[in-house]
């Protein structure tokens, strides 16, 4: 028997582990014991108690968060057989001997003026003060109980428990509380309830990685339209709800105007481009881009006839297929190159090599970033580094995608010509000269690309999928796309192209858009949000650089803006008359200071295209209609629409 001086720490260790799991959950908690305040550690294990007069106690106790001694007593003597104390000395169980190591567990901190005991137990296990075999309560008695492992032959290594030792430890446990608690430059947040986060894993066990937003939906009707979860440790405030996402990003844009954690997608873009840019980076970016897309016919006539000529090439296409076909292929080359004659300055056929590679990278990494891996990698991004798994493919992607726009871009330098920009790639370039001699300037080789693959991706992805997503939905509901033709015969007729004029007369058509966007609601959770400034929202307190998800889901399922928010109903956006009616509600394209540049575009996009095949095609599944599912195939940061096949029938 060794004896361990009064006032001491001794290293605590968990040697052995139980093959059979004990009841009692894991859990973390602190227990302040005759002045010292003790880090206990509750794991799926069991403990070999003995007292410090040299009778051991031979049987095994499960450890369990309980209020008292006596319930401790009563749990140790049921796990035990009902052995009453002084505990005779029996073997170690198999399931001890068999047991595997698990390493360092805690540290323990004794009161000073007990003496606490040692066995050298046969492997080497622990001991209590005094009697009391569970002497956790504030008691003369009572010291801190834990897994120690002797020295052979030399006793309990142990150190001096002086002031400064426990304050350090206090300080070290406070820092880590704050850590947890989403503490910031000193400054305490007041950030919403939310579900209890675990220490490392936050709330994990209440997110479901394969389906984030039926998560996310749950807690809102747990929490309310506030509420803050923890992405590992980083706390992140989610807004739920149309009023509570208005105040924010409308009524309160400037503030929470900053762009937020992502480090999925962080990774790739370092900060750079016009998405993933904070501060006077992002504002100059933005407003370089608003401009130069302008100048090159966004919002004008000039954008709507290249529209055109790219909706009446993919109807060629179509009248191609004489077989069922998935249309996603077709529908991402032709809405890719709307936004390529603008960025490159040129579209490409179909069958273009370079072409092909962009649109298929693009495709898979919207596919990837809704999987679990991608979910995971956002709330363990510095373990989720060092792993294998599918996340990895969207970064070998992203690679191949800043080699295709340095390639380009490289070709575009070659032959610029400063009185003559062709599209946007050369009106950059033109840009990065201007400022070459500003150590300061945001226009580099970087920002390029980025700002490149922003476009690019907002323009392609976005706009094919919500297309995808309406001929499924009008496939699913006959009814409804017999509607839009019968507006479309009306005002457009059969030999005319659509234009966007004709939108303003067609408000069936416009609402029925308008709803594919809301039901389908390709991004749902958008790209998180960071507070530019500390900020008092709603009655809590949001310190300088607080993680905000606007959760847009919860806007386009808003009982209180939507009628039948989980049915496909045009009627949200049509009045009494049958007149067109917008709504407050609607944000797929973000809200407030963040809301996406590309917006007039993309509706201009969506009439054009969809009014144009459903003028020439109605559209069979090659499944019968009640086997076609609506529901997205994966749900993350976007929602990505279940394969499908269909076969355009001319009209």
């Amino acid at each position: 028997m060794s004896k361990a001086r009064p006032g001491v720490l001794l290293p605590g260790r968990c040697l052995f582990r139980s093959a059979e799991p004990p009841k009692p959950r894991a859990e973390l908690w602190g227990k302040e014991v005759g002045g010292c305040f003790s880090f206990w550690r509750h794991f799926k294990a069991w403990v070999c108690i003995a007292d410090a007069g040299g009778r051991k106690g031979g049987h095994l106790s499960p450890l369990g968060r309980v209020s008292s001694c006596s319930e401790k007593r009563r749990k140790a003597e049921e796990a035990a057989g009902s052995l009453e104390p002084p505990w005779p000395l029996s073997p170690p169980s198999a399931s001890l001997t068999q047991g595997k190591g698990m390493g360092e567990a805690f540290t323990i901190a004794l009161r000073s003026g007990v003496e606490s005991a040692m066995a050298e137990f046969p492997r080497g296990f622990c001991a209590c003060g005094e009697s009391s075999p569970f002497p956790v309560e504030n008691s003369k008695r009572g010291s801190a109980l834990g897994w120690t492992s002797p020295s052979e032959g030399n006793g309990v290594p142990t150190m001096e428990a002086s002031a400064a030792t426990v304050l350090l430890l206090a300080l070290c446990l406070s820092c880590l509380l704050l850590l947890l608690r989403g503490g910031r430059g000193g400054t305490r947040a007041r950030l919403p309830p939310g579900p209890r986060p675990l220490p490392f894993i936050g709330n994990l066990p209440h997110l479901d990685a394969k389906n984030m937003i039926q998560s996310l939906m749950e807690l809102s009707r747990q929490y309310g339209s506030l509420f803050t979860i923890h992405m590992g440790s980083r706390p992140v405030v989610v807004l739920c709800g149309y009023q509570t996402v208005k105040e924010a990003l409308v009524d309160q844009g400037e503030e929470f105007s900053g762009r937020g954690d992502m480090p999925v997608l962080f990774r790739f873009t370092q900060g750079n481009g016009i998405a993933f840019s904070n501060g006077e980076k992002w504002k100059s970016l933005r407003r370089f881009a608003i401009q130069t897309l302008r100048d090159f016919g966004m919002g004008k006539r000039s954008i709507e006839e290249r529209i055109q000529e790219e909706a009446q090439c993919l109807v060629k296409e179509f009248a191609k297929q004489t077989e069922p076909f998935d249309p996603t292929f077709l529908l991402g080359c032709s809405v890719s190159n709307v936004i390529c004659s603008i960025v490159f300055g040129d579209r490409f056929d179909y069958e273009d090599q370079h072409f092909l590679t962009f649109i298929g990278l693009i495709n898979d990494n919207f596919r990837l970033f809704s999987s679990p891996c991608a979910q995971m990698y956002n709330i363990f991004p510095h373990i989720m580094y060092y792993l294998p798994g599918p996340h990895n493919q969207i970064f070998a992607n992203f690679e191949k995608l800043r080699a295709l726009v340095k390639e380009m871009a490289k070709a575009h330098q070659a032959s610029l010509d400063p009185n003559c920009p062709r599209d946007f790639i050369d009106c950059f370039l033109l840009k990065m000269q201007q400022e070459k001699e500003d150590p300061h300037s945001f226009f580099h080789t970087d920002t390029l690309i980025m700002t490149t693959h922003n476009l690019f991706f907002a323009g392609t992805e976005t706009i094919s999928t919500t297309l995808r997503y309406a001929l499924l939905i009008l496939m699913k509901l006959p009814e409804v796309a017999a509607k839009v033709q019968e507006e479309i015969a009306k005002v457009i007729g059969s030999e005319r192209q659509p234009s966007i004029a004709d939108r303003a007369r067609m408000p069936y058509t416009d609402a029925v858009i308008h709803e594919v966007q809301r039901f389908a609601d390709i991004i749902p959770m958008g790209i998180p949000h960071a507070l530019t400034k500390d900020t008092h929202f709603r009655g809590f307190f949001f310190p300088e650089g607080t993680n905000v998800l606007p959760f847009f889901h919860s806007v386009h399922r808003d009982a209180t803006q939507f009628k039948n928010p989980e049915m496909f109903d045009p009627g949200h956006f049509l009045g009494e008359e049958g007149a067109f009616r917008r709504s407050n509600a609607f944000m797929p394209f973000s809200a407030g200071k963040r809301l996406c540049l590309g917006e007039a575009l993309a509706r201009m996009e969506l009439f054009l295209y969809l009014t144009a095949l459903l003028q020439r095609f109605s559209f069979q599944p090659s499944c019968p209609r009640d086997q076609l599912d609506l529901s997205p195939m994966m749900s993350g940061i976007g929602n990505v629409p279940r394969p499908y096949s269909c076969r355009p029938l001319p009209r």
